[in-house]
């Protein structure tokens, strides 16, 4: 851990643009992430509830969302302590819909971060108990008792919280869910098929860049919109190119059911584009994340422009 820390203040808050050594820049953020996330997840949860809920989160996932969290706080200067909790709460909501996504009622997966799904691994109704558990510990997490580290203002409590919940419920992730469900064998438009993953997928992702902005108080409108239009590009990338590997790749690389969307008959980028034209469709999203960030107005959004290059560039 202090090889990490050494390497972290070569990159904390540079203020000249310039190469950075991202690599390094996520294996600190992603410690620190781990380390908060395994300190809090399923601490003293009874009748084996604690087990599942950590099974649920721990050693898995690409962490995106906490990381998302990081860079925008870091690009407004913002408060650190505020980051780390808002992106593992963040990461929290993310597990707990994965959790309820793959039981029998919805997408009925059995394969989940290259082990066996929660309801598969402790049955359907300690997977449920464990999703609503999390849910739940997500917004703990970010209404601290003044004593505690990390603690911080009321008025950034409620606003990420805010943030949070309209991102998780039925004008976001929820929403997308619902639309998803609905739509299993219909041909939708490109619009259609936009808006439920701009909300099944892209509101959460979106909510991680804006909490990040949220650890400064006063963020100016300009910085505030483009950083808002780049989660927006993100999210909806993020979701094309998903859709792409679930044809390309195979479950061992994925760590999930590959081809599940044909197989359950669900439109896609690829059903509705072809191959080629989802790519070039990824591609074109990721432009406008950069464009975002190059009318922000702020200093270093470095991280910010790596990560949506890897969310385009990903193989899993």
């Amino acid at each position: 851990m202090s090889a990490v820390m050494t390497c972290a203040s070569d990159v904390s808050q540079p203020t000249v643009p310039g190469a950075l050594d991202f690599p390094c820049w996520m294996t600190d953020r992603l410690a620190r992430t781990e380390s908060a996330l395994s300190q809090w997840v399923g601490v003293d949860a009874p009748a084996g509830l604690g087990e599942a809920m950590r099974y649920a989160v721990l050693d898995g996932g690409k962490r995106l969302r906490p990381l998302l969290v990081w860079a925008a706080a870091e690009a407004v200067d913002g408060l650190q302590s505020a980051a780390v909790r808002a992106g593992c709460a963040v990461e929290l909501i993310h597990a707990y819909s994965l959790v309820h996504d793959d039981m029998p009622c919805m997408d009925n997966d059995v394969l989940r971060r290259g082990k066996p799904t929660v309801h598969v691994q402790f049955g359907e109704a300690s997977a449920l108990l464990a999703g609503d558990a999390l849910q739940a510990l997500a917004f703990e997490l970010l209404v601290p008792e003044p004593d505690q580290a990390g603690s911080m203002p009321d008025a950034l409590q409620a606003r990420l919280c805010r943030l949070l919940g309209r991102a998780a419920g039925a004008q976001g992730m929820a929403g997308g869910q619902a639309i998803d469900l609905a739509s299993v064998g219909l041909q939708l438009s490109e619009s259609q098929l936009r808006e439920m993953h701009r909300l099944k997928t892209g509101a959460l992702l979106h909510a991680s860049v804006l909490m990040g902005a949220a650890c400064k108080e006063g963020v100016d409108a300009q910085a505030w919109q483009a950083l808002s239009d780049y989660g927006q590009a993100l999210g909806v990338a993020f979701q094309v190119v998903d859709d792409i590997l679930d044809v390309v790749a195979d479950s061992a690389t994925l760590g999930k059911t590959a081809g599940k969307d044909a197989a359950n008959d669900k439109p896609t980028y690829v059903s509705l584009l072809g191959l080629d034209q989802a790519r070039a469709h990824a591609d074109e999203l990721c432009a406008l994340a950069h464009a975002a960030l190059a009318r922000s107005g702020l200093p270093d959004t470095r991280a910010l422009a790596a990560l949506a290059d890897m969310v385009v560039s990903r193989t899993h």
